[in-house]
């Protein structure tokens, strides 16, 4: 073979390994290479490996004949290797760091259309948690399921009904790769289950620097109906979930075994996710002789628990009858406790036998660190779970918050990538919030409004094709398939509506008024277009339903020409809608969105954000970079709220957003918009990516996690016993302290308040003595620590503490309280006792 020959089947080689790795996904650098491939498969299916498995030996070979192309290839190649082997911000900034990885568990990733394992922004989060690992350096591995059937793809008709058909995820035409042994056999996970064994394949998906493994059970030594217990993403069958999440939890960490990586901190995105804690207790017992309740304090210690509902439905429940029959022997034989202990790690009461086991509450048992994914859902999550920390104030039940953010170099526009990397430079996302704010306040009107017109006429060509296919699809003429080429105008106001269609999204809000809101479409001030898309889920027929109605909606008042609903919203579609639109419209019922995701993606891209104040919302909104139709008051009445929500959504619409729009200067140019575009570009780009996001994760979450595992594990986990120890003293103590009599002193408008403290044989410095009071009257609570004034008082055995507080409420709302206090321990996550004195 001459050097030429070889030098060509080095470039296919390399086409081959470029295509596998999904760094393509956000870096776009061989996007030209796919199209000029094969242009027309590459617009119609974004995957590589599909465009170089279709188009013929022949075609590869006149692309390569191009010196140019080999040229870029060859540069891709280098960039790849380098991108392996250089420093980034993690081995940068935490350079002595003990954190060698982080295994994330999800039940869903979305990082690319080509590798469709997703549904919604779960996935969404998980996916860009994992691409901004490789661009930070940040020692991960992502666990998750291979699906056999896609997320569902919809289709609408012109009546409003749908169709949703899920097909056959082809791993041959996948981004994946089996995972082999040595010795060249395919790497197999066996779970054993009652009289017969599950068996396991695995793959490999390569995300930059970054590997996610994934397992699925369409193994053929599995009976059929095992096969197929991978086939949907969230089986709706009660039977299944339970199934899919011991594959995930149980078997992926197995996985991690088998490949010899251990992880000290395990990342547990959502509560699908738990049943990891208990496979890794599980290897800690036999890899070092200790009992569950000791391997549990330590492999507690290393893991991290993200929750993303806002409602207590939401979480997942099993009942006892099916944990029996699935983990009965498991727990018997490996875990060697009770079924009732263990259904206790899932129940909000331990002597409930009757209560259902929530995958949630085993989260956060088995976890160090409880975080929500918004300061809002943080709130809302303490009250969610205020009934496993029995006596504790709302906010100190322990749960964190680290905001969302989403990968931006996957959500910007070529335009967008274009301005940015003009005003900032290509390692942007890695640089600091301030220049990148400095940097774009300083892009001149003419260029943002640049960036809008192209963004916006690329957009309109995206929803006349989009339109064209659908209608194609489900029937349309001819003349109607024309008429959607020429649908829309690029000049005009575009809205943009797209989400998950569930009742607490409120998707319908804004057809609350049909008569007006086709008034401010048709605005004599400017028109306005809008773009909605959205997916119910197959078997919610309610939802259905509500799709129905925004096409009854468009077809009854004459709206073709001014709305649109675009079918199967999927991750292309979102890139084209959040690059396109002009604003962003979000109707959650608040509390009900944990964060959101859609709105943070328009920011790279220039649009503005319209938003009920929930989520991420609720702390980007400032008056002068969006808008908002919220006002954080408690709802007591649902019918008036979504009432006086659509009211004020219709005013800001009418008399704000549209004449700003076209509001123009001497070169027809909206200043005063441009500079809203700028500010939020500026100020909320940065602020809600996921750089920003996995940043907080690693110094708030990991590193700890890290260092405290490290401690726990140390010498065979004898911390473990050790807190064990304290654990049954204090439980044996602490029945016994109560309160004597308190004295009350007012002096100089100061409370000076005493109080006697039976402590039973527990030392003072076993205990932390509090006063506490409530908010009341827009005042904040209080917590006042209580110093001890001597150890003896007789032969009473009392411990008398005192403190001195204002006086500006009534001394009854002040009360003393009791905690355990100890250094080797979370209180009150571990031991969550607390003694009140009234």
């Amino acid at each position: 073979m001459n050097a030429n020959s070889e030098q060509k089947k080095n470039h296919v080689h390399s086409l081959h390994e470029l295509a596998m790795d999904l760094h393509w996904s956000w870096s776009h650098a061989t996007d030209k290479i796919w199209k000029q491939l094969d242009g027309t498969l590459w617009e119609l299916t974004h995957n590589p490996l599909v465009v170089l498995q279709t188009v013929s030996h022949e075609r590869i070979k006149q692309v390569l004949e191009d010196p140019i192309v080999c040229e870029i290839i060859d540069e891709l190649m280098e960039v790849k290797r380098q991108r392996t082997v250089a420093p980034a911000w993690f081995q940068n900034f935490h350079p002595n760091s003990s954190l060698t990885d982080v295994a994330y568990f999800s039940m869903e990733y979305m990082l690319s259309e080509a590798l469709p394992i997703y549904s919604g922004g779960l996935g969404n989060v998980s996916g860009d948690l994992l691409k901004t690992g490789s661009d930070l350096g940040v020692p991960f591995t992502g666990i998750g399921l291979l699906y056999q059937q896609g997320y569902p793809r919809q289709m609408i008709y012109k009546d409003g009904s749908q169709q949703y058909v899920s097909p056959f995820n082809d791993p041959g035409q996948l981004p994946i790769t089996p995972l082999r042994t040595a010795s060249g056999e395919w790497l197999r996970i066996e779970i054993p289950l009652p009289g017969y064994s599950l068996w396991l394949r695995t793959w490999k998906v390569q995300v930059g620097r970054v590997l996610l493994y994934l397992l699925d059970s369409n193994d053929a030594a599995n009976f059929p109906n095992h096969r197929g217990i991978t086939n949907e993403l969230y089986g709706s069958d009660p039977e299944l979930r339970l199934l899919q999440e011991i594959i995930l939890g149980i078997g992926g960490w197995r996985l991690l075994k088998a490949l010899r990586i251990n992880p000290q901190v395990v990342h547990l995105n959502e509560g699908h996710t738990a049943f990891a804690i208990v496979e890794r207790i599980k290897t800690f017992m036999q890899e070092n002789e200790q009992p569950f309740s000791a391997a549990l304090n330590v492999v507690r210690s290393g893991n991290i628990f993200t929750t993303h509902t806002a409602v207590g439905a939401g979480f997942d429940r099993f009942s006892p009858g099916l944990i029996e029959k699935y983990l009965g022997s498991y727990i018997a034989e490996h875990l060697k406790i009770s079924l009732r202990d263990f259904m206790a790690l899932g129940r909000k009461n331990a002597n409930d036998e009757t209560e259902n086991f929530n995958t949630a509450f085993l989260a956060i048992r088995g976890s160090e660190y409880i975080n929500g994914v918004s300061k809002l859902h943080a709130k809302v999550s303490q009250q969610l779970f205020a009934n496993l920390f029995p006596g504790w104030p709302i906010e100190e039940v322990p749960v964190g918050y680290v905001t969302n953010g989403v990968h931006m170099p996957s959500w910007d526009s070529p335009e967008a990538d274009k301005l940015w990397t003009e005003a900032c430079g290509k390692e942007r996302w890695l640089g600091s919030a301030e220049s990148m704010e400095k940097n774009i306040s300083a892009v001149e009107d003419e260029r943002l409004w640049r960036l809008r017109n192209l963004r916006s006429e690329a957009f309109i060509e995206d929803i006349r094709e989009h339109y064209s296919r659908q209608l194609a699809i489900t029937g349309g003429n001819q003349q109607q398939i024309n008429e959607a080429g020429k649908l829309f105008d690029p000049s005009v106001l575009t809205l943009g509506f797209a989400r998950r269609f569930v009742p607490y999204k409120r998707p319908n809000l804004l057809l609350h008024d049909k008569q007006r809101l086709k008034n401010i479409l048709s605005s004599s001030v400017g028109p306005v277009q809008l773009v909605v898309a959205g997916k119910a889920h197959p078997n919610d027929f309610q939802c259905r339903a509500m799709i129905a109605e925004w096409i009854q909606f468009i077809n009854d008042y004459d709206l073709k020409s001014r709305v649109v609903f675009l079918s199967d919203y999927d991750m292309l579609l979102t890139e084209q809608m959040v690059q396109g639109v002009d604003v962003w419209i979000n109707t959650p019922r608040r509390p009900w969105e944990a964060c959101g995701t859609s709105g943070m993606k328009v920011l790279v891209n220039g649009g503005l954000n319209f938003s009920e104040l929930d989520g991420w919302w609720d702390e980007g909104y400032l008056p002068e970079l969006g808008w908002t139709f919220g006002d954080r008051k408690e709802v007591t009445d649902d019918v008036v709220h979504d009432r006086e929500d659509a009211e004020r959504l219709y005013d800001v619409l009418e008399n704000e957003i549209v004449p700003l729009f076209y509001k123009r200067n001497e070169k027809n140019i909206p200043v005063e918009w441009i500079e809203r575009m700028r500010k939020s570009m500026s100020q909320l780009s940065f602020r809600f990516s996921s750089i920003r996001s996995l940043q907080q994760y690693v110094e708030k979450y990991y590193l700890p996690a890290a260092s405290l595992y490290e401690k726990r594990s140390a010498n065979r986990g004898q911390e473990g016993r050790k807190i064990d120890d304290w654990k049954n003293f204090a439980i044996n103590q602490w029945k016994g302290i109560h309160y004597g009599n308190p004295v009350l002193k007012t002096i100089n408008n100061q409370y000076q308040i005493a109080v006697p403290v039976f402590l039973n044989g527990m030392h003072n410095d076993e205990v932390s003595v509090e006063l506490y009071a409530n908010e009341m009257n827009g005042m904040t609570s209080v917590k006042q620590k209580m110093h001890m004034l001597k150890n003896d008082c007789g032969e009473s055995n009392a411990v008398y503490y005192s403190a001195t507080v204002p006086a500006d409420r009534p001394a009854n709302y002040y009360t003393p309280r009791v905690m355990p206090l100890s250094e080797i321990i979370s209180i009150p996550l571990e031991f969550n006792n607390i003694l009140w004195e009234h």
